[in-house]
C-alpha cells in the first residue's frame, strides 16, 4: 500500500473535531488532503469542500464543483432542524444554488489521489457511490467536537441535488456497535412497517466494515418529513405497534426466568468485572428480582432511542429514525417511558432523579392505556432505569466515556427506590 503523503496543511493531524472528521472520512493512506494548496506531485484532485465557516471553528464540510448537491446538502431536512441551524443554511443554500459559495472567502480543502486510483477504490465516498450505482456522488459531513459517542456521517447526493444516503460511520468500539445494531434493526424493519401503525423507517441500503470502521448507508427520509413537536403526546399505538411488530398481544409473563432478567444480570456481572459500581448494578439486579419477580407483564421490542428528535411525520404518518438501540424482549412501556425519561433529561435539562420521577408520572397517565396495572408500572420504570444504567455502562465500556448525567446519578437514584 501507498504511504500516506503526509502535508503540512492535512487536517488530519489536527487535535479537534475537524481533524477527528476528516481522520474517519479519509483514513485510506492514499489520499492526501490539502487546505488552500494544490495536490502533491503525483496526484490529482477528485473532490472539494468548504471548511464552514473556519478552521478554527469547522462545523461543515460542504461539497463543491455541482451547486445543485451544494444547496441540498445545505436544504436538505432543514425542517427538523434548530431556527437558528435552518436560518444560516437556509442563507447559504440560496448562495449555493447560483454558485456563490464557490466564492465565498471559506477555507478549501482539496482531496487529491494518486493518479492511477479510482475514487472508488480509496474514497468511502466513492464506494458508496458504487453500492448505489452512482458514478458521481457529492458527500457532506457535518464536524463536531472529538466525542467517542458520536459518529461522523456521510450525507450523500447526486449531481442534481437529489438524496440518495446518508452513511453511519462507526470508529471506536462504541459506535462499531451502534452502528451494527442499527444496520441489524433495518434489515427486519421491511417486514413490519406495513403494520397499521407501526412507523415508517428508512431502508438499509448497504453495509460494510474496512479498516476498523463500521459504516451503514441508509435510506434518505422523505424530502418532506417534518419534525415531531418537542410537546406533542405520546403516540400510543405506535408505541404498541413497534412493541408487537403486528402480532396479536402477547401474554404477559413473570419477570422472574424472562430473557430479560437474565440479559440483565449478566450484563451486571460483567459491568462488575469492569468497575467498581459495577457490583451495586449486581446489587441491584438482585433486587430488582426480589420486588418484582412475580410481576407479569407483557414482553416486546423496543426503539430504544424513542424521542421527538428521532420522529417525524410525513404525508400523515409517522416516521422514525436512529434505531441503534433497537432490541426485544423488553418489558412493554420502555419506549414510553424513555420519552419521558429524556425530555426530562436533555430538553429539561434536568438531573437524573427528576427525570426518574418523570418516568412515574408518565406511566401514571398512560399505563392504563398499555395494559400496565400498578405493580407493572414500577416494574417497568424500575426495570428500564437500570437498563439505562448498564447502557452508560455499555457505551463507557466500549470506549466512550461516562455520562456524567447518567453516572453515578442513576444508581443512586435506583437504590433509593429499592431501599424507600
Amino acid at each position: 500500500m501507498t504511504a500516506r503523503v503526509t502535508i503540512a496543511t492535512d487536517p488530519r493531524s489536527r487535535t479537534d473535531g475537524l481533524g477527528w472528521v476528516t481522520r474517519a472520512v479519509f483514513g485510506d493512506e492514499r489520499i492526501a488532503l490539502t487546505v488552500g494548496a494544490p495536490p502533491p506531485p503525483g496526484h490529482r484532485a477528485v473532490a472539494r469542500y468548504a471548511v464552514v465557516p473556519s478552521l478554527a471553528r469547522a462545523r461543515f464540510l460542504l461539497p463543491l464543483g455541482a451547486p445543485r448537491a451544494t444547496a441540498a446538502s445545505l436544504l436538505a431536512y432543514n425542517a427538523l432542524r434548530p431556527p437558528k441551524v435552518r436560518a444560516v443554511r437556509a442563507a447559504l443554500g440560496v448562495l449555493a444554488r447560483v454558485g456563490a459559495v464557490d466564492l465565498a472567502p471559506f477555507p478549501r480543502l482539496t482531496v487529491s489521489l494518486p493518479d492511477r486510483v479510482a475514487p472508488e477504490e480509496a474514497l468511502l465516498a466513492g464506494r458508496l457511490g458504487a453500492a448505489l450505482g452512482v458514478p458521481s456522488v457529492h458527500a457532506a459531513c457535518g464536524v463536531r467536537p472529538p466525542d467517542p459517542n458520536h459518529k461522523p456521517t456521510l450525507q450523500l447526493f447526486g449531481a442534481d441535488g437529489r438524496a440518495l444516503g446518508y452513511a453511519k460511520i462507526g470508529w471506536n468500539g462504541a459506535t462499531r456497535a451502534l452502528v451494527t445494531a442499527e444496520a441489524a434493526a433495518l434489515r427486519e424493519l421491511p417486514a413490519v412497517t406495513g403494520v397499521p401503525d407501526h412507523p415508517a423507517a428508512p431502508r438499509l441500503l448497504a453495509e460494510s466494515t474496512e479498516a476498523g470502521r463500521v459504516v451503514a448507508l441508509v435510506e434518505p427520509l422523505p424530502p418532506a418529513v417534518r419534525g415531531v413537536p418537542v410537546d406533542d403526546p405520546p403516540r400510543l399505538a405506535a408505541l404498541l405497534a413497534v412493541a408487537r411488530r403486528g402480532r396479536p398481544p402477547a401474554p404477559p409473563r413473570p419477570l422472574a426466568g424472562s430473557s430479560f432478567a437474565r440479559r440483565l444480570a449478566a450484563e451486571a456481572a460483567r459491568a462488575a468485572a469492569d468497575t467498581p459500581d459495577g457490583a451495586r448494578a449486581v446489587a441491584a439486579v438482585a433486587a430488582l428480582a426480589d420486588r418484582h419477580g412475580d410481576t407479569a407483564v407483557e414482553f416486546g421490542h423496543w426503539h430504544g432511542d424513542w424521542v421527538p428528535w428521532n420522529l417525524g411525520v410525513h404525508d400523515g404518518h409517522l416516521v422514525a429514525w436512529d434505531w441503534e438501540h433497537s432490541g426485544p424482549d423488553v418489558p412493554l412501556g420502555f419506549d414510553l417511558v424513555h420519552d419521558a425519561f429524556q425530555r426530562a433529561l436533555v430538553l429539561r435539562g434536568e438531573p437524573a432523579a427528576a427525570a426518574a420521577r418523570a418516568v412515574d408520572a408518565q406511566l401514571d397517565r398512560h399505563g392504563d392505556d398499555l395494559g400496565l396495572a400498578p405493580a407493572a408500572r414500577r416494574l417497568v420504570a424500575d426495570a428500564y432505569l437500570l437498563e439505562m444504567w448498564l447502557r452508560t455502562w455499555r457505551l463507557a465500556d466500549a470506549g466512550a466515556g461516562w455520562n456524567a448525567a447518567l453516572h453515578p446519578a442513576l444508581l443512586d437514584v435506583v437504590e433509593k427506590r429499592q431501599s424507600g
